[in-house]
């Protein structure tokens, strides 16, 4: 039995950051970095649990998780060369992103992982489609799922061209409040001690935030960004100095889906806000050897000088 997502104390940053990728897969995943024992794959298990499917008719969503250790042949899948060329037909043995497809793809320090790996991973969430070519023969599968990575910043960065490709970032660190703790350890024990009567407790919380999250779904498609909105955001991105225009798009993305989520008919400065934030404080230009920070203070700088001006 799985732990309510309703039921997490605090981390409302990552909770929304999922809940957003969640109501537009488009955003391209989050990556949650923090300590260890900060309820971050907790929430992710606790998502899939809540989540409608990400397609009319398709099964409920699960959890796929994606081994450190894994060859490139276990990610992607393999073609059985020696049936295609002798039979003339694509023996295709699925890998996990063809079992990936319609859930969420989880991958626990994702630090860790070959960058091969990742470039990969990250290339098939933008595209959708994962393509499996071996000595002249190809084979696609759709391959649509939400991108969740999580890593202890102690144990290893990821390569600044990496981190572009997340959509979203955010950082989480255990309660400060000692109420907030307390409450934290009363909740689990409760959920040890009678796991069935904790979750029947939360299963009205659930079903609305799961309605919250269907409705958002069908309002998403009818809010179209107006060229003021798409000015704001490309003068926030030069404002904050950041690379490319992958960073322009994803807080397009982003500030659609918490319009969505937040039932706007169109997207408003506080949508903006909030993109803003979740979108580039991983993207933010760094010094030779600077260790990675998140810069909100400038951002919001920034955000304001560009929302009031």
């Amino acid at each position: 039995m799985l732990y309510p997502f309703t039921a997490i104390v605090g981390q409302d940053e990552m909770k929304l950051a999922l809940l957003l990728n969640a109501t537009n897969p488009s955003i391209g995943g989050v990556l949650i970095e923090g300590e260890k024992g900060t309820a971050k794959s907790t929430a992710v298990r606790a998502l899939a649990n809540l989540l409608p499917p990400m397609e009319t008719g398709a099964p409920a969503m699960t959890v796929v998780e994606l081994p450190i250790n894994a060859t490139e042949d276990r990610v992607v899948g393999s073609i059985n060369l020696e049936k295609a060329l002798q039979e003339g037909v694509k023996a295709f043995e699925p890998g996990i992103l063809h079992e990936a497809h319609q859930n969420i793809l989880y991958v626990d320090e994702v630090n860790l992982l070959d960058d091969h790996i990742v470039d990969i991973l990250l290339d098939v969430a933008a595209m959708g489609v994962n393509t499996v070519e071996r000595e002249g023969v190809s084979h696609s599968h759709p391959s649509r799922f939400i991108l969740v990575g999580t890593m202890n910043p102690e144990e290893g960065d990821l390569r600044p061209q990496l981190l572009d490709r997340f959509g979203l970032s955010v950082m989480v660190c255990g309660e400060q409040d000692p109420a907030q703790r307390m409450d934290v350890i009363k909740r689990r024990l409760a959920f040890g001690d009678n796991p069935a009567e904790f979750v029947a407790t939360y299963e009205e919380s659930e079903r609305v935030l799961h309605d919250r999250l269907l409705e958002a779904r069908k309002l998403l498609p009818t809010i179209i960004p107006s060229d003021d909105i798409l000015l704001k955001i490309a003068s926030i991105s030069i404002g904050v100095g950041v690379d490319g225009h992958r960073p322009d798009i994803t807080m397009m993305h982003t500030a659609r889906a918490h319009a969505a989520f937040h039932g706007h008919l169109e997207i408003t400065d506080e949508d903006i806000k909030v993109a803003a934030r979740l979108t580039l404080k991983h993207r933010m230009r760094r010094l030779p050897f600077e260790e990675q920070g998140h810069d909100a203070d400038r951002i919001d700088a920034v955000v304001s000088a560009v929302l009031e001006g």
